[in-house]
Parts: C-alpha cells; sequence; structure tokens
C-alpha cells in the first residue's frame, strides 16, 4: 500500500484531527479502497512529520467510526464498507436516543413497503423468480440459525432488486436487528422462533405475488400488514407483560441488549454480509 496521494498542509495545532480528516477523504474516496492496508506507523509518521503517538491518535479515531480495522501487531487495514458504518450509526442513534423497539420495528415496515413498491416497479423476472425461490425456502429451513437466515436472505433480495442501494443497506439492517431480537427472545428455541416464522409463509408469498404482479401500491400494502403481524408476534413471543408500557420497555431494553451485543462502536461489527443474507 503507497502513501496517501496527496499530501496536505498539515498545520501544528489539532495535527491529530487534521490527519483524521485527510485520510478519511482518500478512505471514502477510494484512493483507499475497503481491504487495503495503511502504511505503517512510521511511514505515516515520517510523511505527516509528526510522531509516532500522534499518528496513533488519528489511527485510533478512524478505528472507532469504522474505517480502520487496527489490529496489534500488524498494520492497520481499510474497512470501508457502507453496511458496517451505517450499521455502528444506527445503533449509535437507537442507544443514545433511547428509540423504543417498536419505532425500531416499524420503521423496518415502511422502508421495507418502500422497497416493494420499487421492486414492482424495477425488478426484471430473473430477480422476482430469485425473490420466489427466496420465499420457497423459508420453510423448508430446518431449526431456529436456517430459518433466520432464510429469512434474511428473503428479505435481502426484496431490499436489493429495488435498484436503491441506500434503501438496500437501511434494510439489510434494521432486518438483522428485527431477526435477531427475535432470536434472542426465543431463547433460541425453534418452537417460539417458529410462532414468527412459521405462520406467515403465506404471507411472504402473497409479497412475491404483488410484486410479480407489477402492483406496486398493493406490494407495499402487503409487506407493511407483514410487518405488522411479525412486531405483535415479537411482542407475544415471551407473552413479556399484558400491559403494553411494560411490554415496549422490555422489548427496548431486549433491543439495547442486542445492539450492545452485536454492534461495537471500536470500528468492529459482527455482522457481515454473510449474517445479512
Amino acid at each position: 500500500m503507497s502513501a496517501p496521494q496527496t499530501r496536505s498542509a498539515i498545520q501544528r495545532e489539532r495535527v491529530a484531527d487534521q490527519i483524521v480528516e485527510d485520510l478519511r477523504s482518500q478512505i471514502l474516496s477510494g484512493a483507499m479502497p475497503d481491504g487495503s492496508r495503511l502504511p505503517s506507523e512510521r511511514d505515516l509518521a515520517t510523511y505527516y512529520d509528526v510522531s509516532g503517538p500522534t499518528v496513533r491518535e488519528a489511527v485510533r479515531v478512524l478505528t472507532a467510526v469504522g474505517l480502520v480495522n487496527a489490529r496489534n501487531g500488524s498494520r492497520s487495514t481499510v474497512t470501508a464498507q457502507g453496511d458496517t458504518l451505517l450499521a455502528m450509526s444506527i445503533a449509535s442513534v437507537v442507544q443514545v436516543e433511547r428509540v423504543g423497539a417498536r419505532e425500531v420495528l416499524g420503521l423496518l415496515g415502511a422502508l421495507n413497503g418502500y422497497a416493494a413498491e420499487l421492486a414492482a416497479e424495477r425488478a426484471d423476472d430473473d430477480e422476482i423468480a430469485r425473490l420466489r425461490e427466496a420465499a420457497s425456502a423459508v420453510p423448508q429451513a430446518n431449526g431456529v440459525e436456517r430459518s433466520a437466515a432464510a429469512l434474511r436472505d428473503f428479505f435481502a433480495v426484496l431490499s436489493e432488486i429495488s435498484h436503491n442501494p441506500l434503501l438496500a443497506a437501511l434494510c439489510r439492517f434494521i432486518t438483522e436487528i428485527q431477526i435477531g431480537l427475535a432470536v434472542r427472545l426465543s431463547g433460541g428455541e425453534a418452537g417460539c422462533f417458529g410462532r414468527i416464522a412459521g405462520p406467515l409463509n403465506t404471507e411472504r408469498m402473497r409479497i412475491v405475488a404483488a410484486v410479480a404482479a407489477r402492483d406496486s401500491r398493493h406490494a407495499s400494502a402487503v409487506v407493511r400488514d407483514y410487518h405488522c403481524q411479525v412486531l405483535e408476534r415479537i411482542a407475544e413471543i415471551r407473552e413479556i407483560d399484558s400491559r403494553p408500557p411494560a411490554q415496549d420497555s422490555a422489548l427496548t431494553e431486549a433491543l439495547i441488549t442486542w445492539l450492545r451485543s452485536n454492534v461495537t462502536m471500536g470500528g468492529q461489527t459482527t455482522m457481515t454480509r454473510s449474517t445479512l443474507s
């Protein structure tokens, strides 16, 4: 990996901040692509004419925002992945603002509804065939993990064939939240998780049919109805409490706990493309 392409004029005040901004710009522009290695600490210190601790401070900041993976004993690696950056940003907002579980999961209904609307307008026949195949795979999956993976794949395909990359990334992450929360609340029990996934097989095929019919309005409505049912089933999965306020509070606490376990703020996230498909 070569040194950064253009050397910015580094002022002595807030030196580390300027190095962060210079490296950040090059990572986001693609000059330093995902998977590439940063120059060594010594090379960066020489290039910017600063001390080693200043370089380490800058790398720590880039690691914290998810742009760099810093490992002891080896050079740092660029991790410019849109899904990772989005996941960390959304997880931070949810936790800082204490956004309720119903608000987060309700948003997924709106996003996937829009994805279905666009898919009905933009997807070609081969893409709709992929969606149908993904829907058919869900009831055939045995066990919680396989069933969860099949559900992720179905909604990943739905968002992908909307041909809107930002929408697809949002849908993938919030779908992961919804399915991860359902798995957590089920305690890994196939029976409990099946109370969500199993009875809704027909509804998923209705989504496919609406997209295949090129009826964007109906496709959106079917998806929104599907997510309303899912949310109610998640709330009931452990019969947390019959009183809505307490139930919502318990769901929100479960959501925050799941986010803390699965999305870290140190530049790493346990969620990769393999877990989102």
